[in-house]
């Protein structure tokens, strides 16, 4: 795996709810006249700023060994994998379209990222310092070209302005782990897009969540997606 492009898709972030039309296949949620809504930005989530939330989505994502890890899942059988409390995290990807089937309890919040980098010092030991660490995130966040999240194929818009930096966080990387290091405990910082969505009514649901980061180099273009289609079903527990 590229440990410079681990990026992944989730949901977190937005002050305020942009909606635009549902298109005519995917009417669900319409239908039930819901509409997502997500947390405000400015915001603390059951007493969390979005910037938290996003460094405990990155450790619940890289604490968790290949063979169970939900961001390497590609059918949603490990998508309950660390789950706990209010809040849920969805994955995104190391890069690539993926499809999961994922049932969730009601009255739980969902939190995820269309495209998202995170920096450690395990990975990169050149790195002497938490602003050593930052520049490199921003490098690659700075890159993405484009963002997309829709609750069935409701969009929600504007979601370049939600760009959250974790504070420094640490982690454990268990032996097996995604990013191919030895087990060890660093620290490391994000930077990305971020979406706290409400708890969802009992229903079924399609998510998506798109990131695109576009990088010019000397002898070419490298291109990043991660492109992740949740369909959920929600069920009081």
């Amino acid at each position: 795996m590229d440990n410079i492009r681990k990026v992944a898709v989730v949901l977190v972030s937005i002050s305020f709810v942009f909606i635009i039309l549902p298109s005519s296949s995917m009417v669900k949620a319409a239908e039930n006249n819901y509409r997502p809504e997500v947390f405000p930005l400015t915001s603390k989530p059951y007493g969390k700023t979005y910037s938290e939330w996003s460094a405990l989505w990155w450790q619940w994502a890289l604490s968790i060994p290949t063979n169970a890890n939900p961001v390497k899942d590609t059918t949603g059988k490990n998508c309950a994998q660390g789950q706990k409390g209010p809040v849920w995290f969805l994955a995104g990807t190391f890069g690539g379209a993926i499809e999961r089937f994922c049932t969730i309890p009601t009255g739980v919040t969902l939190a995820t990222n269309p495209i998202s980098q995170e920096v450690s010092y395990a990975e990169f030991p050149d790195s002497k310092t938490e602003s050593d660490l930052r520049v490199k995130a921003k490098n690659f966040q700075d890159k993405v070209t484009h963002v997309e999240f829709t609750v069935n194929g409701v969009g929600i818009q504007n979601l370049s302005k939600y760009r959250v930096q974790s504070p420094l966080f640490s982690f454990a990387l268990p032996k097996d782990n995604v990013l191919g290091l030895p087990a060890q405990t660093t620290q490391g910082v994000s930077d990305g897009t971020w979406v706290i969505l409400h708890p969802l009514p009992a229903g079924k649901y399609e998510i998506h969540s798109k990131g695109i980061s576009v990088d010019f180099t000397e002898t070419g273009v490298q291109n990043f997606v991660s492109d992740v289609t949740y369909h959920l079903t929600v069920v009081k527990p």
